[in-house]
């Protein structure tokens, strides 16, 4: 990208610079890029005017003292619900007006879009672009009753001796005037034109739910007023009327930069913070999980509340604070999987299998979990029955017990410190296995870290829950009468232990400790806050901390990355000055997006830092994994993730990958294979995650951060460290190594084949070898193939012979004549050259040579190998015993018999030396004639037959028969039988090869890999055989690729090994195109390798790539979340507000700090592109 290049584009720029100002006034169209009437703007202004119209009605006649403040508001109600009425009934009446507009052409196709034509005041082109139509009838009523209330109720918020009582009379007088600036804008947005919202969260409005975002912001400081008005004098509810009232006024300006969310973000953010620090939860994964979740733990917060007895109380916290950390969902579908298979069985034995294991495994862990709730509810009620809840001090049980948790803490942090291969994300850990390249060496040094994980997951699963039930059931604040506080807190506290047993148990140890220190201080700490309120506060806390420092990190990343960026330096330098300068404005906004728990979000990607609005956890509004840009290479991760999910299930359960909060991002990279993890929730022993797969053809951008990635990796895992304890050189990175995972994969190898398929010598072989390649494949295939019974009729009678039934021949065959003779030599074929390698439909007319042709027999013939007999002087059938197999050959033997009548067909009979032959012929129509005798019998000494002999022999099998050895030797010496394999293996060899007998180039190797065939006169007898000609396909790419191997490997000594390669690749290798179906299908079956040929055409040169099946390792590395929302919530405002999808633009670029390209890449379409996404994954951790 140039460095002039601005960060909109010209038409952009204007675009923004019309749609900012209408964002502000809440959709008046005061700037239009276009010459419009006056009347335009005329209109617009008291169509904003109006709520402010019926407002000063109803306050001047308050203010004289006519109406009282109650009838104020319900006159003004009532005049804005009529106006809006007959607004929206006159939008109707333009929408159902068909009125003829003509328009101006004009070349700017942009600027033609926005213009419009009006032709009077009132037209009905006017009202549509003033007035734009609703969607539903039920929100032409539902917008229009509360833009009364609206009206109404502000004019009772905003009444001057309400005003002056609350801030004075100069500041009631300023507030006034601008807050009913504030409710025009409201109302204007919501029954006049709504203005696009730079707070834009879902791609689509169907619902029109913009229109309510403004009118539920004033409701809401409207309703702290009503609650300050009708109740007793309560403090701090005026402070906080009177902050709302000035805060009233700039609502215009959060509402125009994005601070405020719209209602469906913020209703599914309230939910997931209520959820989480109000009531012990996690974010789900799925809005509906959270919707149930939000409704059930509240009910439970409830419900405790009116439990009578205190015991009862603990009991009901911990056995539903258990029960709701568990991923219930998951375990009932396995149990009704489990069930549903039990009662309708199983088809085969494998999916038999496959059902048993499922379901020994579901019983096993509801075993286990109901274990763990009877221990629970054992331990919380002795404990709190019997214990004495005295007033915490240095001696007493439950200061042990938490002396017991502060160790225990200390502990599990070390645990989990030292499985990953920096301490703090800075300090390599001495512990982690250095130098790791291979699984082998990297399983061998992993083995005490194993072991580590192994204590660490028994402390953090079966005995801190434990611990801290018992810290729990001994608090004296349980004794009490019941309270709201109580209840909340200790629903919260009971199930955190469980939900999320690391942070719980940081919380704990923190109150604990604090409680020792000041347990004699008189202060509100100890005086009016329960131990259940206090742990609330510290999980906030504690939460919010790590927000700020996240939050301060990505903001130093994006002011060095704007320091070093090469391409805007004039402007970058200049706005990190004004950062520095202004910092403490710049920490107010991280504390203030800290606070909501919001993202930073960094205008463009510079250092010019808003408070995004909040938003769900997972960023984006639709369904995990429902959308993908999905294209060829998806397959690859398919493939790869039900073994990356089990990878990353035995690093979480070691603590490899740290802390797992819902909302943490990882990275993993293996050769070309970029692969984001996105944690979606946490519970006890189990974790749900999301797994996208990007795309793996790199453009520039994508190739440079990425192989800054493979640089951090490569810092981490594969260097040789002299000292102890080295730092990590590349902190400063949003991008932390945590781990590497050995996962079974393809390694993709791409290797130049210059000097192997251009060979002479190779070429050469080639053709030797494809003969026998094909002999290999048709008798493997004949053995294989299964056989109709009624090929080998049963005996009827005892000690005789069946018959077989023959049908008679056409006795007349149709005589060709001369033009008939001349139309098969005059016919003109596609030439098919090697000057264009690529290029299938070359052209060049041709007659085919008459010699070829002419000795084609002149009658109708059935198909070689049908057993048929004609009698001579009559029609009628004749039979033969079963041990009589006659067949028609048509290879070296005369067509007609001279002594038979010209006109009729004389077709002797061949028997089969061998009665057991029919066991490896080939299908009838395979062995039907289209090459001439001439070019056959010059085509047979080509055929190997002692090749042929060879692998017959080899035949371990010949279906069902006794003596197989024997057998198979008297098959070897039918020649009836090789011939029909002489004639067919050979047409297929010229369907391949062409007519010429020519060593083939390169190009022709090439194409008819890739399935396009030379012409031959074999090649529409071979095509109307799709089986045959899959067979020969196959048989060629075989063939190419035991040259490269013979090349690479040296010769071939004898047929065995010539054999055993052939088998191989039979069983254990795919050779074909990466375009074909099969590839894709291959590699979900997990063959072991796979080979294709293709051409370069940038270097002109051949490439065979080879995917190979192992076990590899899989970097892992923890990217800076609050830098992802930052970056992600900048990708919407800039993409769905500022239309900017311009492919080149600024915020898109690549920058190894930021990994600004690879993040936008990873965001859910259809704004990000990644092209695999998975469903919610659920992980069990134990």
């Amino acid at each position: 990208m140039s460095p002039d290049v601005p960060l909109l584009n010209d038409y952009k720029q204007d675009f923004f610079l019309k749609r900012f100002p209408q964002t502000i006034l809440g959709g008046p169209r005061l700037k239009l890029g276009y010459c419009a009437p006056p009347y335009i703007y005329i209109n617009q202004i008291i169509l904003f005017l109006m709520p402010w119209i019926w407002g000063g009605i109803g306050t001047l006649l308050y203010q004289l003292g006519i109406l009282k403040d109650y009838y104020t508001a319900a006159l003004s109600g009532g005049l804005m619900l009529f106006t809006a009425f007959v607004i929206q009934c006159t939008s109707l009446y333009a929408r159902n007006k068909s009125v003829p507009v003509e328009r101006i052409l004009t070349t700017d196709i942009l600027a033609e879009e926005d213009e419009h034509e009006f032709t009077s005041c009132a037209g009905a082109e006017t009202v549509r672009f003033l007035i734009p139509a609703k969607k539903y009838t039920a929100n032409t009523v539902f917008h229009s009753v509360l833009a009364g209330l609206v009206c109404g109720l502000g004019t009772w918020y905003l009444l001057p001796n309400r005003m002056t009582l609350l801030c004075g009379r100069a500041g009631g007088t300023a507030l006034f005037i601008f807050g009913w600036v504030t409710l025009c804008i409201g109302e204007y947005s919501l029954i006049v034109n709504t203005a696009t919202e730079t707070a834009t969260f879902q791609t689509q409005d169907t619902y029109e739910i913009t229109p309510l975002m403004r009118p539920l912001y004033i409701f809401f400081f409207i309703s702290v007023d009503l609650a300050h008005r009708f109740t007793v004098n309560i403090p701090a509810l005026e402070q906080v009327n009177q902050i709302l009232h000035i805060l009233f006024i700039f609502l215009p300006f959060l509402w125009a930069l994005g601070t405020l969310p719209p209602p469906d973000a913020l209703s599914l953010w309230a939910m997931e913070q209520v959820l989480e620090f109000g009531l012990g939860g996690s974010s789900m994964s799925t809005h509906l999980r959270l919707l149930i979740m939000f409704i059930v733990s509240a009910a439970t917060a409830v419900t405790s509340y009116f439990i009578p007895s205190t015991i009862g109380v603990v009991l009901f916290m911990t056995g539903l604070g258990f029960l709701l950390s568990l991923n219930l969902s998951d375990m009932g579908f396995a149990f009704k999987h489990s069930v549903t298979s039990h009662r309708t069985g199983t088809k085969s034995k494998s999916l038999s299998l496959r059902s048993d294991s499922k379901k020994q495994f579901t019983w096993k862990e509801c075993l286990f979990y109901i274990t763990m709730l009877v221990l629970a509810l054992l331990e919380t009620g002795l404990l709190h029955h019997f214990a004495d809840f005295s007033q915490i001090s240095k001696s007493s049980s439950q200061a042990i017990i938490g002396y017991i948790l502060m160790i225990l803490l200390i502990i599990l942090w070390i645990l989990r410190e030292i499985q990953s291969v920096y301490i703090f994300g800075i300090f390599r850990n001495p512990f982690y296995p250095k130098d790791v390249q291979t699984v082998t060496v990297f399983l061998e040094k992993q083995t005490n870290l194993v072991k580590m994980g192994v204590v660490r997951r028994i402390l953090l699963t079966l005995v801190s829950p434990f611990a801290m039930l018992a810290f729990l059931s001994l608090d004296s604040s349980l004794q009490g009468l019941h309270s709201v506080s109580v209840s909340i807190g200790f629903t919260r506290a009971f199930r955190m232990v469980w939900q999320n047993t690391e942070n719980a148990l940081l919380e704990i140890v923190i109150v604990s400790a604090v409680q020792l220190v000041i347990s004699s201080a008189d202060i509100w700490w100890n005086r009016n806050l329960d131990t259940g309120i206090r742990l609330l506060l510290v999980g906030i806390m504690r939460d919010r901390l790590i927000q700020f420092t996240s939050k301060l990190q990505f903001a130093m990343t994006v002011l060095l990355a704007s320091w070093t960026e090469k391409k805007r330096r004039k402007t970058t330098t200049t706005l990190c000055i004004l950062n520095i300068v202004f910092s403490p404005f710049v920490l107010v906004f991280i504390v203030f997006s800290t606070l909501l728990s919001s993202p930073l979000l960094p205008l463009f990607t510079l250092p010019v830092f808003l408070v995004g609005f909040p938003r769900p956890i997972q960023s984006w509004p639709g369904t995990v994994g429902t959308a993908a840009s999905v294209c060829a290479d998806t397959v690859y991760y398919y493939q790869m993730v039900p073994r990356l999910t089990a990878a990353l299930q035995t690093a979480m359960t070691a603590g490899s990958l740290g802390l797992l909060l819902p909302g943490s991002h990882y990275l993993g990279r293996f050769q070309d294979r970029l692969i984001w993890i996105m944690i979606l929730e946490h519970g006890y022993t189990y974790c749900c995650i999301n797994i996208k797969g990007l795309e793996l053809q790199e453009t520039s951008c994508h190739a440079a951060e990425a192989q800054r990635v493979d640089e951090v990796f490569e810092g981490a895992f594969q260097q040789e460290y002299t000292k102890i304890c080295s730092l990590n050189e590349h902190f400063g990175n949003v991008l932390t190594p945590c781990t590497v995972l050995p996962v079974r994969l393809y390694s993709d190898a791409r290797n130049v084949l210059s000097g192997i398929i251009d060979s002479h010598e190779n070429l050469k072989e080639f053709k030797g070898d494809l003969v026998k390649v094909l002999v290999w494949m048709l008798i493997q295939y004949c053995s294989k193939r299964p056989r109709l019974q009624e090929n080998v009729p049963k005996t009827e009678n005892k000690g005789q012979e069946p018959l077989i039934i023959l049908p008679a021949l056409n006795t007349l065959p149709h005589p060709k004549t001369p033009e008939d003779t001349d139309s098969l030599s005059s016919e003109t074929f596609d030439d098919w050259t090697d000057d264009n390698i690529f290029d299938e439909s070359s052209i060049r007319k041709g007659k085919v040579e008459k010699d070829l042709l002419k000795d084609f027999p002149s009658m109708n013939l059935p198909l070689p190998g049908s057993v048929e007999s004609q009698r001579e002087g009559d029609h009628s059938t004749g039979t033969i015993r079963e041990n009589s197999l006659f067949k028609t050959v048509l290879l070296c033997y005369p067509a007609a018999d001279k002594g038979q009548q010209e006109d009729k067909a004389f077709v002797p009979l061949v028997e089969f030396t061998c009665s057991h032959s029919h066991l490896l012929s080939l299908p009838e129509e395979w062995t039907s004639v289209c090459m001439p005798n001439s070019k056959m019998k010059e085509l047979c000494s080509l055929f190997p037959e002692d090749w042929y002999q060879f692998v017959l022999r080899q035949l371990k099998y010949i279906h069902s028969e006794e003596k197989a050895a024997d057998t198979v030797e008297e098959i070897a010496k039918d020649k009836v039988l090789k011939d029909f394999y002489t004639h067919t293996v050979m047409t297929c060899y010229v369907s391949l090869f062409g007519i010429d007998n020519m060593i083939p180039s390169p190009g022709h190797i090439l194409r008819v890999y890739s399935g396009v065939l030379p012409w031959s006169i074999a090649l529409d007898w071979l095509t109307e055989k799709p089986e045959l000609f899959q067979l020969a396909l196959k048989a060629f790419r075989y063939t190419l690729k035991l040259m490269i191997d013979k090349a690479s490997l040296g010769p071939i000594e004898d047929f065995k090994e010539l054999t055993n390669f052939l088998e191989e690749y039979e069983s254990d290798w795919y050779i074909g195109l990466v375009s074909d179906e099969k590839w894709k299908e291959a590699i979900l079956q997990e063959k072991p390798y796979l080979f294709s040929l293709g051409y370069d055409t940038n270097m002109g040169v051949y490439t065979g790539r080879v995917l190979t099946l192992q076990d590899l390792l899989i970097q892992v590395g923890k990217l800076n979340a609050e830098a992802v929302r930052g970056q992600w919530a900048n990708l919407s405002w800039e993409l769905l507000y500022a239309t900017n999808d311009d492919e080149e633009r600024y915020s898109i670029q690549a920058h190894p700090l930021l990994l600004r390209n690879l993040t936008v890449q990873a965001a859910d379409p259809p704004l990000g592109y990644p092209i695999y996404s998975s469903k919610p994954l659920h992980i069990h951790l134990y």
